[in-house]
């Protein structure tokens, strides 16, 4: 009789200690832990897209300087660009851009006569850009329209002659861009079938952050030109030679997180190939821009 006394405890002993485990184990599972974080569900932006890849600029230069050559005063612009991927590492640019002066005046010498003349510029291109990851390459194809002729040409402020007298060219070209370090470096190779003249450039950036809002990026950029837009202008001009040295300093402020106010200065430096065809040798210029992506 003990002995199944005993048993009998044993027994109901042990059912409790399971009945008592379980109760722990499924109060475990559905307490709270201090240590996990609720798992955040991102919400949905009910579109196709984050974003279409394009980017609006509208802008002001006081002076225009195209390459190292100057062609008008007071300055308005606006631009378009789209990115359209193509592969992860293949993309597809298209981009229009129209530029119209404001008030400019040819009274400061030669090769330029005296009095205001009008120009308006439409440039249309598409490339082509493949991201190596250590640099990006690019092959680019441009269509230049100059509505009043290549700087007023058509006005009769320059001599209308030669690589002046266009009123629109074509033009394919390669760039290559890259990180090195800090510094953003640039080249590109240009040819133009309209003049059969060709334009190489190298330039460099520093962007440097003020503040999480306003950076400040000094740059240079230097070109060749090899019968590009040089000759025939204007008596006495170079068929060729390096263009122009532009040191600059622009200030990007971050407005919102898809548009940005950037204002700039730069000075351009005329070297062989633009002594005798710029209204002034080497001067200070600036402007601002203000891009919105979406």
């Amino acid at each position: 009789m003990k002995l199944k006394s005993m048993t009998s405890v044993i027994t109901k002993s042990a059912l409790v200690l399971a009945a008592t485990a379980s109760l722990s184990a499924v109060a475990g599972t559905m307490a709270p832990s201090k240590e996990v974080a609720p798992q955040v569900v991102p919400e949905e932006s009910g579109a196709l897209f984050d974003t279409v890849g394009a980017t609006l600029e509208v802008g002001y230069d006081t002076r225009t300087y195209y390459r190292g050559l100057w062609f008008a005063d007071n300055s308005v612009w606006t631009g378009l660009s789209l990115s359209l991927p193509l592969t992860e590492q293949l993309s597809l640019g298209l981009g229009a851009l129209y530029s119209s002066t404001v008030d400019t005046t040819a009274g400061n010498g030669a090769p330029f006569g005296s009095g205001d003349f009008d120009y308006s510029e439409l440039d249309l291109t598409t490339s082509l850009n493949y991201d190596a990851g250590f640099a990006t390459f690019g092959l680019v194809y441009t269509h230049y329209e100059f509505f009043d002729g290549f700087s007023g040409t058509n006005g009769g402020v320059l001599n209308g002659t030669g690589e002046g007298n266009v009123s629109g060219a074509d033009e394919v070209g390669i760039t290559v861009a890259a990180a090195a370090g800090p510094v953003n470096v640039y080249a590109g190779y240009y040819y133009d079938f309209r003049i059969g003249g060709s334009y190489a450039e190298v330039g460099a950036d520093l962007p440097i952050e003020v503040t999480s809002w306003l950076s400040l990026v000094p740059a240079v950029k230097t070109g060749y030109a090899n019968d590009y837009y040089t000759s025939g202008v204007v008596a006495g001009a170079a068929s060729g030679g390096f263009t122009h040295v532009v040191p600059s300093l622009s200030a990007p402020i971050k407005l919102t997180k898809s548009a940005t106010l950037t204002p700039y200065i730069a000075y351009n430096i005329s070297l062989d190939a633009r002594h005798t065809l710029n209204a002034q040798d080497s001067e200070i210029f600036g402007g601002v821009k203000l891009s919105v992506s979406f």
